[in-house]
């Protein structure tokens, strides 16, 4: 895993924080919502590492990579990841009729990045689900279903489509008459 987001994390912490001494251009609020920026990356930066780990067809999927997290972590730390993660991308977002985020609230966020970068860094990058298993009661794999006869000059890798609606639906007869 690449420490560039322990490297976000600190410039986040040194814009929120900045030394007494040091001329500030940016007001508060600015310099929260840069901060709320640097987070967020940090937070996508460990995630791609992670699923780098994984499997790396992960890192080119947005949101569901967020969604997928809690089938290989514990599930209050997806659950975590997602919303401190939906707060920080609100955060980030500029609307005239909005204040912009406070330093405090950005601060509550910074420690809350802090511990789920440690959470997501301890756990198994290599993690493995477990097939599926079958029902109790039977032991083969389940098998295709039922397959239609092919018609006459048609490729078998292309079987001809059932007819009628898709399964679930019921097929309501047309209406006798015009009302």
């Amino acid at each position: 895993m690449t420490d560039n987001a322990r490297e976000l994390v600190i410039a986040a912490r040194a814009l929120l924080r900045p030394p007494a001494d040091t001329a500030v251009s940016l007001g508060p609020g600015a310099r929260a919502r840069a901060a709320a920026v640097l987070l967020r990356l940090a937070l996508e930066q460990r995630l791609d590492d992670f699923w780098r780990g994984v499997t790396p067809r992960m890192t080119r999927v947005e949101k569901h990579r967020i969604l997928c997290l809690e089938a290989y972590t514990a599930r209050g730390t997806a659950r975590r990841w997602y919303l401190t993660w939906a707060a920080l991308s609100t955060a980030c977002h500029h609307r005239t009729i909005e204040l912009p985020p406070s330093p405090a609230e950005i601060e509550g966020r910074l420690t809350e990045v802090d511990s789920l970068l440690d959470a997501l860094g301890d756990s198994p990058a290599a993690a493995v689900i477990p097939p599926p298993q079958p029902p109790p009661g039977r032991t083969a794999a389940p098998t295709a279903p039922h397959a239609v006869p092919l018609a006459r000059g048609r490729r078998e890798d292309r079987p001809v489509p059932m007819p009628g609606p898709p399964p679930g639906r019921r097929v309501v007869p047309p209406a006798a008459g015009g009302t």
